[in-house]
């Protein structure tokens, strides 16, 4: 079947305009959300949503396996969209079980355990939602992403703050925002998604229970290493938010999570580069074009450190200005923070693209060790640093996350291309591209 013209792929720098835009609209939203709760409510409210975040990220980034990236650089189409969704809807559903289950072990008061079941299910209607994004971005279409975004987050952020400022509770704001992001699923991402599929796709053989069920299970499989590895990227950055709100308390978690919320400006840049950039990267790699991988791969980093100099220099010269004028006075005390959580920024903003790039290759079990490794130094440093130092010592501790997530990355990427040089060298895969490795 010919592809659909309303289909044909756009060009690399018209996917990043589009992405770069919804990402912008998204975050301004989402940050306008943290705002909303800093100044109709208090630091131990955003503390309560930042907890709610916290637990349920890790849990998510698990279960999603990291398919929409998968799916996006599966430059061979080597599974349908059905298996993706198919795994997808079954992970999701175990994720929500997992955070009732924590919240019950832990005993968290009922206010807080109601903001977090919330979270939850806003969470698993972004799971459904991530699963669509990821076939348009397969087609480089990441258009109809970005107008799904931007939807998404103006009426979140209504939502959430009309709810907030109605009711005086975060649980109600929360529960605004899961209705709307279940509203935009429903009759945005799915219909668009269907849309794309009966324009885009070869008609293929039915296939009978058994052997989809075996097809999604290879699937999972081939992608756990994957999920861990992302797991532990986003434990990585919730556990210093454990220990705070665990040694500190609420208050000091909401002031702490706002300001780390701030380097979402630079994120809003280098997230649309890496979507728009990752269906190439895969595909330099899957036909051989090293040279042009490398190419890519540094000219993404040198944006990110662009980016992340920048934002330590506004924190350095006006953060405290910034902080209060954003959310309010006691945030602004803590300007010295904000400097160390953007100089942690710009290191991790080079991390994201070298992690893509990982997948990219297909370093998967790699890729998890790695993350394995980020998550005992993280640990060890908010055990040692925050009752020492308080904030200081978290922001402290982030930095050591972002350090050995970019080192180790690149170290995992370089080996990945030396051995594709030499493969080439040898005389193997000198066509019909280069073979995934795990």
């Amino acid at each position: 079947m010919d592809r659909d013209r309303s289909f044909a792929r756009l060009s690399l720098r018209a996917n990043f305009s589009w992405t770069f835009v919804g990402n912008v609209v998204y975050a301004a939203c989402q940050w306008g959300m943290l705002m909303a709760l800093a100044k109709l409510g208090s630091p131990a409210m955003v503390g309560m949503f930042a907890l709610g975040l916290a637990i349920t990220a890790p849990v998510f980034m698990f279960a999603n396996l990291h398919l929409r990236t998968i799916q996006a650089t599966d430059a061979r189409q080597q599974y349908q969209f059905r298996d993706y969704l198919s795994v997808r809807l079954a992970t999701t559903a175990l994720a929500l079980l997992v955070v009732a289950a924590i919240v019950v072990l832990v005993g968290y008061a009922w206010e807080t355990a109601a903001v977090i079941l919330a979270v939850g299910c806003a969470k698993a209607c972004e799971s459904i939602s991530d699963i669509f994004y990821g076939l348009l971005q397969r087609l480089e279409r990441m258009d109809r992403i970005a107008a799904g975004m931007m939807l998404k987050g103006i009426v979140s952020l209504v939502a959430l703050a009309t709810g907030v400022s109605l009711t005086g509770s975060a649980f109600w704001g929360v529960v605004g925002l899961t209705a709307v992001w279940a509203a935009v699923l429903a009759f945005y991402d799915v219909p668009n998604g269907l849309q794309a599929l009966r324009q885009t796709q070869p008609i293929r053989e039915r296939s009978s229970p058994p052997q989809r069920v075996a097809v999604a299970t290879r699937l999972a499989w081939m992608a756990l290493p994957l999920g861990v590895g992302i797991m532990l990227v986003s434990l990585s950055t919730a556990i210093p938010r454990y220990f705070v709100e665990r040694i500190l308390g609420e208050e000091s978690l909401g002031i702490f999570a706002a300001i780390a919320y701030i380097q979402v400006a630079g994120t809003t840049v280098v997230g649309a580069l890496a979507a728009a950039a990752n269906p190439r990267l895969a595909q330099h790699y899957a036909f051989g074009e090293i040279h042009a991988f490398r190419g890519l791969l540094f000219k993404l980093a040198a944006i990110a450190l662009a980016l992340g100099g920048a934002g330590v220099l506004i924190a350095w010269l006006i953060g405290g200005w910034v902080l209060t004028l954003i959310y309010r006075p006691e945030y602004g005390a803590y300007n010295h923070v904000f400097v160390l959580v953007m100089v942690a920024a710009g290191i991790g903003y080079v991390g994201w693209f070298v992690g893509d790039a990982m997948t990219a290759v297909r370093r998967l079990r790699a890729q998890a060790l790695l993350f394995l490794g980020m998550t005992a130094a993280t640990i060890g440093a908010c055990a040692w640093l925050i009752p020492l130092f308080g904030l200081t010592g978290a922001a402290v501790a982030t930095m050591v996350t972002s350090v050995i997530h970019a080192i180790g990355g690149f170290l995992i990427v370089e080996h990945a291309l030396r051995s594709l040089e030499s493969d080439m060298r040898a005389g193997r895969s000198l066509t019909g591209g280069v073979s995934y490795r795990r």
